[in-house]
C-alpha cells in the first residue's frame, strides 16, 4: 500500500517552511506516496481541516514566504475550545488513524517537538524539522528561517548606522530572542554594533553607558546597541535565576504555584524593557538615544538561498527517514548532512549562546561591549 504522510506547520512562520513543505512533498510523491496537509497546526489536525499536497499545490512555492498550510500555536493537550483548555490528543490521534496516515511531520521549534513528542508517546509516529529564526533548538547546528531573519536585522543595522551617524545618536535596536541571543549575536558582530546584549550575559547598564562614554572620547559621535528582545540585567538574571532554583527544589504543589505566580509576575514587569533601557542609557551619557524594534518583519519576507537549500535537504531528508522507517526524530542539521535525532534528545532544552562561543570572542576582541 502506498505510505501516507500528514504534514504541519505549528508555531511562528517563519521563512523556509515552504520550501521545506515542497521538499517532503515532492520527494514522497515521487516515490509513490500520498501527502495530506493540515491546515493551521495542530488545530487543523484535531479538527480534521486539510488539504491533499499534490505537484500542483507545491508548485512556485520554494520562494514564498510563510507557510501556505496556515499556523497556529495550538497545543494538543491544552487546546482553548469555547472557553475551556481541554485535552484532544485522543481527537487528534483518532483523525491520525482515520487517514491511515503512517507518519505526522511537523515542522516548527521546541514548542512544537514537545507536542510532536506527547503524541509519539501516544503511539502515533512523528518525525519534526527545525524551523525558528532563533535558532534556539537543541540537537541541530541550524534551523532553518534564521539566516533570512539574520540578513534582515543586519540590513536594519546597516540602514541606521547613517541615521546615528548624522544625528550623533545612541540607537538602540531590539531583535528577536526570548531566551536565546543567537539572532541578536549574529547581526551585531556582522552589522558592526558598539554593543551587543543577549540574554545568556546579563549585562549592568552602567558598563554599557561607559563603552559608549569611552567611543564618545575617543571622538566617535554615535553608538550602535543590538538587544535581544530577552536580555537582561544582572539584578534581573539573579531574581529570575533564585526563583528558578526554588522552583526546581520544590515539590508541594501550593509553593509551586506561587513561585510560578512570581517568576510569570517577573517577566510582566520585563516587558518594554528595552525602551526602558535605551531611555536610561540617555540619562546617563547625556546623548540622544532612538530605539528601533524589528519586531516581525525578521520572520517574514522570501527565504534566503541558504535557508531553501537547508529546508529543502532536510524535507528529503525526513523522507529517506520515513521509508526506513526512523520515527520519533527530528531531522538535524548536521555539517552538509543530515542526522535523525530522537525527540527524547531534543525537547525541554535549549541551543543557547556558550560565552566562549568563537562569535562572542570575535566581538569581544574587535573591543565590542557586552555589558557584563
Amino acid at each position: 500500500m502506498e505510505k501516507q504522510i500528514g504534514i504541519l506547520t505549528a508555531g511562528g512562520d517563519c521563512p523556509g517552511l515552504n520550501a521545506a513543505i515542497r521538499g517532503i512533498g515532492k520527494t514522497a510523491v515521487s516515490h509513490g506516496m500520498q501527502v495530506i496537509g493540515f491546515k493551521d497546526g495542530f488545530r487543523g489536525l484535531m479538527e480534521n481541516r486539510y488539504v491533499r499536497l499534490d505537484n500542483g499545490h507545491l508548485s512556485g512555492i520554494l520562494a514564498q514566504g510563510g507557510t501556505l498550510l496556515g499556523t497556529s500555536r495550538d497545543k494538543p493537550h491544552k487546546m482553548l475550545l469555547g472557553g475551556n483548555t481541554v485535552d484532544m490528543t485522543n481527537v487528534i490521534a483518532e483523525n491520525y488513524h482515520s487517514h491511515h496516515l503512517d507518519v505526522l511531520v511537523c515542522l516548527g521549534g521546541g514548542g512544537t517537538a514537545k507536542n510532536a513528542y506527547k503524541l509519539h508517546q501516544k503511539g502515533l509516529n512523528v518525525i519534526t524539522l527545525p524551523k525558528t529564526i532563533d535558532n534556539d533548538i537543541f540537537g541541530t547546528d541550524v534551523s532553518f528561517g534564521f539566516d533570512t531573519a539574520l540578513h534582515i536585522a543586519v540590513e536594519a543595522i546597516d540602514r541606521l548606522h547613517s541615521t546615528a551617524h548624522s544625528h550623533h545618536r545612541i540607537i538602540v535596536v531590539e531583535i528577536m530572542g526570548h531566551r536565546a541571543g543567537w539572532l541578536a549575536l549574529g547581526a551585531g558582530v556582522a552589522g558592526g554594533a558598539d554593543a551587543i546584549l543577549i540574554p545568556e550575559i546579563p549585562y549592568d547598564i552602567n558598563v554599557v553607558a561607559e563603552s559608549i562614554l569611552s567611543r564618545s572620547r575617543r571622538g566617535k559621535r554615535f553608538s550602535i546597541v543590538a538587544i535581544a528582545e530577552g536580555a537582561v540585567s544582572k539584578e534581573f538574571a539573579e531574581k529570575r535565576n533564585t526563583l528558578e532554583n526554588e522552583l526546581d527544589k520544590e515539590k508541594e504543589k501550593a509553593k509551586r504555584n506561587r513561585l510560578k505566580r512570581e517568576l510569570k509576575d517577573l517577566e510582566v514587569q520585563h516587558a518594554g524593557n528595552t525602551l526602558k533601557l535605551s531611555q536610561e542609557l540617555e540619562k546617563l551619557t547625556g546623548l540622544e538615544s532612538r530605539l528601533t524594534i524589528l519586531g516581525h518583519l525578521q520572520r517574514g519576507g522570501t527565504p534566503s538561498a541558504a535557508d531553501r537549500l537547508l529546508a529543502t535537504r532536510l524535507g528529503t531528508a525526513c523522507v529517506d527517514s520515513i521509508r526506513e522507517g526512523i520515527f520519533g526524530v527530528m531531522i538535524a542539521a548536521r555539517g552538509d548532512h543530515s542526522k535523525p535525532v530522537p525527540l527524547d534528545k531534543v525537547v525541554n532544552k535549549l541551543k543557547l549562546v556558550p560565552s566562549d562561543h568563537p562569535w562572542v570572542l570575535s566581538a569581544r576582541d574587535l573591543g565590542t561591549s557586552f555589558g557584563d
